[in-house]
């Protein structure tokens, strides 16, 4: 079957900054050494100019924690300036003070999905490295923040499912969904290309369908899990967002991973993602 590929993303990534506050045993982010360290203005205004009015749901962060970035509600408002746009996030919580909810509330956020890793501190303590207390009384100030608004901001606490912690988890469901967030979910760990992997999958890619990912140097990437530049197929600096999206470099790579050769895309050829995902019933749900 054919992986159909819209000429627009639904879904776009900006790295604005490439510092996060957490130190995740799991997470390469540490790993990477690309610079500047934030994102100079002109250049995501012109990636959020590139794409207005399409319905796009912009995610500002990538392989870091979004709410270090002192800018993000400014970020959030100007991308709201667009009527079609969504803003999404994904957070560990411990930056997002309430006094910083209340703006990017007021800016017009639409769904935050914080990472919180454990009920138990001892657990929480060992996955991320940042503070406990912080996170908790963050996230519960958001959630109570967002219901109390009366607008559709959706609020979603999710653990990953660590060894070791299954009983953990029906506490952790239990708590959390007395806080009355939007959902309680419960993720398997990545595993990021090249970690780990040593030989390449037959098998095709979910992730180039309909999002796009940009690192904090404009450059385009093929993959939200590229740490370490493997898979740059384009730079807004030089070409417009929705040219990148369908040039020469992205169609090719569609191709290949349309028929399953990761082995011919240096980023994919060290990945074992979705190598047990049913492709012929996920594309049947999409009505292909």
């Amino acid at each position: 079957m054919r992986i159909k590929f819209d000429t627009q993303p639904k879904y776009i990534q900006i790295e604005t900054t490439i510092i996060c506050n957490a130190s995740c045993w799991f997470c390469p982010q540490k790993k990477a050494t690309r610079t500047p360290k934030k994102m100079e203005d002109r250049v995501w205004k012109k990636i959020i100019d590139d794409t207005r009015g399409l319905g796009i749901t912009y995610r500002p962060f990538l392989l870091n924690e979004p709410f270090v970035d002192r800018r993000m509600p400014e970020i959030v408002r100007y991308i709201k300036q667009d009527s079609t746009a969504k803003v999404e996030f994904n957070s560990n919580g411990e930056a997002l003070t309430p006094e910083r909810t209340d703006e990017i509330i007021d800016a017009g956020v639409d769904m935050i999905k914080f990472s919180v890793d454990g009920i138990r501190k001892e657990t929480f303590d060992e996955s991320r490295g940042i503070s406990y207390d912080k996170v908790y009384t963050n996230v519960k100030y958001f959630i109570k923040a967002a219901n109390e608004s009366k607008r559709d901001i959706k609020s979603v606490v999710r653990m990953i499912q660590l060894p070791g912690t299954e009983e953990e988890q029906i506490e952790y469901k239990k708590y959390w969904e007395s806080q009355n967030p939007t959902a309680v979910e419960f993720t398997q760990l990545y595993n990021y290309p090249w970690e780990d992997q040593t030989e390449s999958l037959k098998r095709p890619c979910i992730k180039i369908i309909d999002e796009m990912f940009f690192y904090v140097n404009g450059q385009v990437t093929l993959c939200c899990w590229d740490t370490m530049e493997r898979g740059v197929v384009g730079d807004v600096n030089q070409q417009s967002a929705l040219d990148i999206w369908n040039g020469e470099k992205m169609n090719r790579y569609r191709e290949l991973l349309d028929e399953g050769k990761r082995c011919e895309i240096r980023l994919c050829s060290r990945c074992d993602a979705y190598k047990n995902l049913d492709f012929e019933s996920y594309f049947k749900k999409r009505n292909w």
